[in-house]
Order: structure tokens, then sequence, then C-alpha cells
């Protein structure tokens, strides 16, 4: 296949384009800066795609958007977070549109966009509640996919929860607090926190790519979801460390301002589109993402 890929120098677009490669396809990457082979350039918020960008090309994926780890109380932070999401994916939504046999377009998303649902399992059909930020991001992110679909284009909406791995955050920062003995469960620890590994991440977006009957959105999580206690726990054990420190959710509420919500609200998610779709899970719970997340950390 030729795909499109935007999103393609971060953490997990760089190792989705290598996959894709090592499958064979021919990957081009969507970069803003001079481009070099196998790239074009684009630039979002002016001339948006130059012409001729999805001739050929059978799939466009979006993994473009400025980093969640960021300063909470910031609105300038709030603002880039929301349009760096929004904007990439509206443009080429109607880049696709365009099309006169529109690509299929595989638009990232996150989990975030449920909201808190507390023990209530949580899959594709599942509503959106609350107006936390995340979640009312995650809300207008995929909505600006409509021109697509509107299209008759395939499109399929990654609600992407955190992606371990040693070499990314968050995992690579929580790793050397619990080494130092600083673990903690975050307040009552019985909020869900749904997770997935990287190579089912990248896994499951690959299968979606090629995928040609399969469209709308996908919970990108593993199928047994911890609660923060357990994951918290299961890290400890990780990294042979106890964990016996907790963060009261007042102080949270307090430090993480708007962003509280995504660590003490609970999204018991479950991948039921994947799982009825037939993908396959490396990883099912959350000592087997761990395991593979850390399996070449030192």
């Amino acid at each position: 296949m030729r795909i499109l890929v935007a999103g393609s120098s971060g953490f997990l677009g760089s190792h989705l384009v290598e996959h894709l490669r090592g499958q064979g396809h021919q990957v081009t990457r969507l970069v803003r800066r001079e481009p070099g082979r196998s790239e074009v350039r684009w630039d979002p918020y002016g001339d948006g795609l130059p012409a001729g960008a999805l001739e050929g090309v059978e799939a466009v994926v979006n993994l473009a958007g400025a980093p969640t780890m960021g300063n909470p109380h910031s609105r300038r932070w709030a603002r880039e977070l929301r349009e760096s999401r929004v904007v990439t994916t509206r443009v080429l939504a109607e880049a696709v549109a365009k099309q006169e046999s529109p690509p299929a377009f595989l638009a990232g998303n996150g989990i975030s966009v449920y909201g808190d649902h507390g023990e209530e399992p949580v899959d594709e059909r599942s509503d959106s509640r609350g107006e936390a930020l995340l979640t009312r991001v995650s809300r207008e992110w995929e909505e600006a996919t409509a021109p697509a679909t509107q299209a008759g284009a395939r499109v399929c909406v990654l609600r992407t929860a955190p992606v371990l791995d040693h070499r990314a955050a968050p995992l690579s920062q929580l790793r050397t607090l619990f080494r130092l003995g600083l673990g903690a469960r975050l307040g009552r620890g019985d909020q869900r926190f749904p997770v997935i590994s990287l190579r089912d991440w990248v896994g499951a977006v690959a299968f979606l790519t090629g995928s040609h009957d399969l469209s709308g959105p996908f919970n990108l999580c593993c199928p047994q979801t911890p609660t923060n206690a357990e994951f918290t726990q299961a890290l400890a054990r990780a990294v042979g460390r106890p964990a016996f420190l907790v963060a009261p959710g007042p102080v949270l509420r307090c430090a993480a301002g708007p962003m509280a919500p995504e660590i003490l609200g609970s999204v018991h998610a479950r991948p039921a589109a994947l799982e009825h779709a037939g993908y396959d899970f490396s990883d099912l719970d959350v000592d087997d993402v761990l395991a593979a997340a850390l399996r070449a950390a030192g």
C-alpha cells in the first residue's frame, strides 16, 4: 500500500513508519521542514497539503499533535494541545474528501474522549461524559474527521490509551521515580487506568490500515484495564521496589488543574471493536504491558 503519515517524527509515528515499511508498504512522511527522501512538506496552518500529495495514496494516518505533557495551568499550552490535533485532522479530512476515490483515513485520538465512567465498562458504543480538558479536545478532534466520513472514505478513529515503553513518557519518568522508591498510588487508586504496549499499538494500527472493511472508532488499550492501585503495584514489582506512598486527591487536583480528571477519573475501557475484528493482542493485562515495555530497559 501507499500510505501517507502525519506526525511521523513523534515516538509513535516513527515506530509506525518503521513497522509499515518492514511490511513492504510505501510510506511517505508529511513534514513541516524542508523535505527529504520519501517526504512531503505541508503547512496545516497555512496552505495545507501541496497539490498531488494524495495521488495514488491508499491510506492517510494522522498522529500529529502537541505533547500532552506540559503546564496544565497554561492557556497557551491548552490552546496548542487542541489546535495541533483539531486543525491537522480537519485539513487532512478535507483533503481526503476532495479525492475522486478517497483513501482511508486513520485519525489519532484519545481514550479520554469517554470521560469519567467509574466502574462502568466502556466500549466504542459508550457515550462521552463531562467537560474535562482532554475529553473536550478529543470530541472536537473526532468531529474534525467529518468531511472524510461524509465523502464516503473509510475512517478509523484511534482512541488511544497511554502507550507504555521505557523510552518514552510517561513510563520513562515513572520508572525513574519508582526505582527511587517514590512510586505512589494516585488518590483512592480505584480509578481505572487504560494502557497499551507499544507493540500492540503499532500492531493494531497496522492491522486497521490494511483491513479494508473496517471503520469507526477503535479503543487502543489492553483487554484488561487495571485500576491505578493495580498499575502502581505492577510497576513496583517490575522494578523491584515497594510502593507504599499515596498522592492525596486534593493535592493532585490543585497541582494538575484541568488535567486532574485524567489522573483521578476512571475509564474502564475494553478494545471491543478490535477484538471483534480479530486483532490478536500480544499483551492482555498490565503485567504483560509492563513486561513488554521494560524488556529492553537497563
